[in-house]
């Protein structure tokens, strides 16, 4: 089943700890892209998250928020981190001498600084434990959306491929009629300039109209590209990258047939072509 890269998930859960939520925002893109932003108390679960959605997760950018709100009377005591506040007085002194300008911070500016207010007694395992599950809870989600939106998007895809075999089908049934238009045209040019209608000559000079013309192997590669959409469309598997190459085959095909094409309606279902062709590259575009 076909996955998109795009979706969202949220949840929360509450217990003696508090109250925690993720949330998860994933857009396309190439590789897998994790941007975390962590509770400063729960920084030390960085490596824990990036392992789980590696494990899960094959591409996308994903935002990943959580917000944790202790529950009341949990939060511990606060001490002043002496020694860095004592550093950054210091620091503060250097610079001042350096510049020729020297300026005390209050009390209050200093602890804005993070880590000059330290947090003590808070036992923080039974959080980092329910965070860890929360987040496998919150990309069980994440990965249902992405499914269903791929499956969205698998509709889309199988009926611009249904719209291009029609308009092959179109175009086959058209050529005889062009063939025969060109042969016309190409007698009344001669007849027009009174030259010696030799059917020989005129049957060379429509061989190698017919050749410049012929789009058989134009249509042939065209069908068996969609063909080849609609199988890989079937596989269990990321299909994003080989299906936007697809999109460039499909997309030249369309193109040298229009620049061989010598007729109105020829001209037209190459341009309707290139049309459901961009569409669906739009939409490959977005598929994991």
């Amino acid at each position: 089943m076909i996955k998109s890269m795009t979706a969202f998930a949220r949840e929360s859960r509450a217990g003696d700890f508090g109250e925690l939520t993720w949330e998860l925002r994933a857009v396309n893109h190439r590789y897998l892209e994790p941007h975390l932003r962590l509770p400063e108390e729960l920084r030390a679960l960085e490596t824990g998250v990036r392992t789980r959605l590696a494990a899960r997760v094959q591409r996308g950018k994903l935002d990943c928020n959580l917000r944790y709100v202790p529950a009341v009377g949990l939060t511990g005591s606060l001490r002043v981190n002496r020694a860095f506040v004592e550093q950054l007085i210091a620091a503060g002194q250097e610079v001042g001498a350096i510049i020729g300008r020297g300026v005390d911070p209050s009390p209050f500016e200093l602890l804005r600084w993070p880590g000059v207010l330290q947090e003590q007694d808070r036992a923080l395992d039974q959080v980092t434990a329910a965070a860890l599950d929360l987040l496998e809870t919150a990309i069980d989600t994440l990965l249902a959306t992405r499914e269903r939106e791929g499956e969205r998007l698998e509709r889309l895809l199988l009926d611009r491929c249904d719209r291009l075999q029609e308009s092959v089908v179109r175009v086959r049934a058209r050529m005889p009629e062009v063939m025969t238009g060109v042969r016309r045209r190409l007698a009344d040019r001669l007849a027009e300039l009174r030259a010696e209608l030799d059917p020989a000559r005129l049957e060379q000079e429509m061989a190698l109209v017919a050749a410049r013309l012929d789009v058989d192997e134009e249509m042939d590669r065209l069908e068996a590209h969609v063909a080849e959409v609609r199988d890989v469309l079937k596989r269990r598997e990321p299909v994003g990258r080989r299906l936007d190459f697809l999109m460039q085959e499909l997309n030249r095909e369309a193109n040298t047939l229009g620049s061989k094409s010598a007729d109105v309606e020829v001209t037209r279902e190459a341009v309707e072509m290139k049309v459901l062709i961009e569409q669906m590259r739009e939409q490959v575009q977005n598929l994991e």
